[in-house]
């Protein structure tokens, strides 16, 4: 059963709000894919605060148009999958990661700040680590002088200690 014309519109406007605070819009073929794996990816998806939803291209066209994913319009054929995230790497990371154990979905091309991605670059985004990693590791580094620092010290007073004694 196809949608009426106010249904239309308020899946276009609700895409539309989406890309406002989109950096990565993603774009897989899920040809295949059981609705148990794709509850799977959905939950994954939410987890990673992806909007992940099937929608109908000529929709997600109409959404588009006058954004900086404009470029995308050309490669919305066939059964898409549309990853979208805040996060300029979230959505590349979660269907990446899913294409990796299901050989069904197969990523498309993406746009990422205005540029058009193939697949290759979406695998590429989808391996840098996320902010929290990238975060944590910085953390990992600025401990490591002080740790280093209060080792030797201590090595230092036991030293003393042993001398004295």
């Amino acid at each position: 059963m196809g949608l009426n014309l106010a249904d239309k519109k308020a899946v276009v406007a609700l895409v539309s709000e989406e890309l406002v605070n989109a950096k990565t819009v993603v774009l897989a073929e899920y040809r295949g894919i059981g609705v148990s794996d794709l509850t799977m990816l959905r939950k994954k998806a939410r987890e990673a605060g992806v909007y992940l939803r099937v929608l109908k291209n000529t929709l997600v066209r109409r959404a588009v148009a006058e954004t900086p994913f404009a470029e995308l319009a050309n490669q919305m054929t066939g059964p898409l999958i549309y990853g979208i995230s805040a996060d300029p790497i979230a959505a590349a990371k979660v269907l990446s990661d899913f294409a990796k154990a299901n050989d069904k979905l197969v990523i498309r091309s993406a746009s990422y700040s205005g540029k058009l991605l193939d697949k290759a670059a979406v695998q590429a985004l989808a391996s840098i680590p996320s902010r929290e990693e990238l975060l944590a590791r910085l953390l990992g580094v600025m401990q490591a002088p002080v740790s280093g620092f209060v080792g030797a010290v201590a090595a230092l007073a036991k030293q003393r200690e042993t001398a004295a004694a």
